[in-house]
Formats: C-alpha cells, structure tokens, sequence
C-alpha cells in the first residue's frame, strides 16, 4: 500500500480558478473522497492526480514516485501512473463483450494467456457477473454495467483507484447495492482510493476520511463523523445532513448568572468554556438532536406542527412556535394531525456555535 500526496496545487481555466493551492494526503489504504457541490475543484483534484488534467502549480506524488512536478518539469503521462478508474459513464466499448472490455487493457500490460484468464474469472466472480461474461454492454442493467467497470478495476490490481461520482446514473437501490460493493473492494484490493462525489450519503458511509470542498478550497478534512456532528464552519453544517441543519441567531445574555443564546423564544445555554468574542452568535442542531414530546413539560419549547413527512423508518417533521421554525428527525413512522401542538427541547450537547462575522465553529472538541 503507497500514500497519494499533493503539495500546491493549482489549476485555472482562464480566469477561472477550480483548485486554490491545494495540499492533499491520501494514507497507504485509505479511502478518501472529496465532496462538495459542482464546480467545487473536486473532478479536477482527481483528474490531476490521474494524469489527466495537468496543473498550472505544485506537485504530486504516488508513493515514493513523483509523477507531476512544474517546477521540475515532470508530467508522467496516466497509462504510466498505475492507476484504475472508474467513471460516471462506465466508459465501456458498446461492441466489445463484458470479457473484451475487461481484458482490453490486461493486453497492454503484456500480461501471458493464463494469468489474463485468471485475473478475468477472479474479477467476474467477485462482482458477480460470471453468466455475462460473454454479453455486450447494451445487453445489461446499468447496475451490471457498472460491475463491469468495476470488474475492470479488479483485474487491472492497481495500487490506486480513482472513482468519479460512479454511482450517480444509478437508481436508488443500485445506488445501495454498489455502494457495499464498492467497500468491500477497497478492503479486498487494499488500494489507497480517491473517489470524488456530490453525495453526502456515499462520502458518510464509505469514506475513511472526507474532503469537503467549495470554490476551490477545503473547507474541512476529517473522519465522516466529526464532518457531519463537528463541522468547521457554516459552509460544511449547512452543506453535510439531510434534512438540512437548523440554523438559530440569537444575542449572548445573562439568565440567573448563565450565559445563554437568546434567540426569542428559544434560550440556549452556552458551554462555559466557549471563547465568544461577539455578543451575537450561530447556533446549528441537527434534526435528530431535537427531542419530541406530545405532552408539556417544564421549561420544553410549546410548537405547532407545520408538515409532516413519514419516511418509513423515519419521519421528518416541521414546527413553528411564534418566531421560531425547525425541523425534527424523529425514529419510525409517525401519525400526526397538521396544526397539533408538541414541545420540543434542543439537546444543548450536540450544539454548535459559530462566529456571525467568519462563521467558523467556535466549539473546540479535539
């Protein structure tokens, strides 16, 4: 297993800048993705590192290899990068079968009859497409014709996958289905693996590590959980969850010698170690950590329910006091009249705190 590495790197298109001196590391084995909304830099970031894309600054390295450097002159073209990819297009030959498409590039690396036959059963068996082996492309699901893609990549052995939003032309189940798929390669091949999405549900279920990044810059890097309860700043809470965050402003008071967010008729405690230096705040709460009761309860927030959206195993519900909307994630299938009352109270605990002015959280959890 070999490390990715990028140090500096810039890319533009005319005046438009896509990627703003990025430094990057990918640990031997590890699978991170990069996320973000379109035109973030995250395709590009991916392309630069496959060859594909050349960089107008820095440097990138495939373990002890340096395979792009400006200001060394160095630019080792993608088929000598030993790298496998997978697109959002599958890019398979339509009039090719699923065995050629799998075996076209084992030929280039001039590999003996018998160990190209073994590396094909092997890939075909891992994704289960043994019985197709001999049908075209046109002949398949999308869901198979993106095993097929992925069987490639299991044939191929690299030391490191690139996957650009593979899934995205999958419906949902499929979506599911290689999601798991796509996990148990990475722990079978051990292959360090970049894949770039716009999916919060894939970058949260199958990364090691998340990127999360907008106009060209990371806005955070760090494990799925503290991206989605820690994030740094307004863009990553905002951008990762679903249903969306809810977002409160409120002014710092003192209530009974307790400095605590006022935000009309919702009251927020601070933590005593937060380091506010504006008498105005952000605090965000997921859904989920909004607690529900259909009876009242002392010092518990009195609210009207607005819509109601069961889900199956979970039921999204919105809910207005006087000045006061949010959004609640509650477990199970919930039947609820419009217009009915509830009370709700925020668990002050998987609050954050962020800076009106550089909204950058203000909780250090480290």
């Amino acid at each position: 297993m070999e490390k990715i590495e990028l140090k500096g790197i810039q890319k533009s298109y005319g005046k438009e800048i896509a990627v703003r001196h990025l430094d990057l590391t990918v640990e031997p084995g590890a699978f991170l993705t990069i996320l973000g909304p379109s035109g973030c830099g995250k395709t590009t970031t991916l392309r630069a590192i496959a060859g594909l894309e050349e960089p107008d600054a820095g440097e990138i390295m495939l373990g002890e290899r340096t395979v792009f450097s400006r200001s060394e002159g160095i630019i080792i073209p993608p088929e000598h990068r030993n790298i496998g990819l997978i697109f959002q297009s599958y890019a398979l030959w339509p009039h090719m079968t699923v065995e050629r498409n799998i075996t076209l590039a084992l030929k280039a690396q001039k590999l003996s009859s018998s160990d190209m036959t073994s590396r094909l059963e092997h890939a075909l068996e891992m994704v289960q497409l043994t019985p197709y082996r001999q049908r075209y492309p046109s002949e398949l699901s999308g869901g198979q014709q993106q095993r097929v893609a992925v069987a490639r990549l299991i044939a191929l052995r690299s030391r490191f996958l690139l996957m650009d939003e593979p899934l995205s032309n999958l419906d949902a189940k499929l979506r599911t289905e290689m999601r798991a798929e796509l996990k148990r390669l990475h722990r079978d091949l051990e292959a360090t693996t970049v894949y770039v999405t716009h999916d919060q549900i894939e970058a949260l279920t199958l990364s090691d590590i998340v990127v999360v990044m907008n106009d060209g810059l990371v806005m955070q890097e760090g494990a799925p959980y503290d991206i989605y309860h820690h994030p740094a700043n307004m863009f990553v809470a905002e951008f990762i969850g679903d249903p969306r965050i809810n977002i409160f402003r409120g002014s710092v008071i003192d209530q009974d010698g307790t400095k605590v967010l006022d935000c009309g008729d919702l009251k927020i405690p601070l933590p005593p170690d937060l380091d506010a230096k504006s008498e105005a705040l952000i605090a965000t709460v997921r859904p989920e950590d909004i607690h529900l009761s259909t009876e009242a309860r002392e010092g518990w927030l009195k609210v009207a329910l607005e819509s109601i959206q069961p889900t199956g195993a979970q039921t999204i519900l919105q809910v207005r006091s006087e000045n006061t909307a949010m959004t609640l994630l509650q477990p199970g299938f919930i039947r609820m009249e419009i217009g009915e009352h509830i009370w709700v109270d925020v668990d002050h605990k998987a609050v954050n705190f962020f800076d009106p002015e550089t909204e950058q959280n203000l909780i250090n959890r480290s």
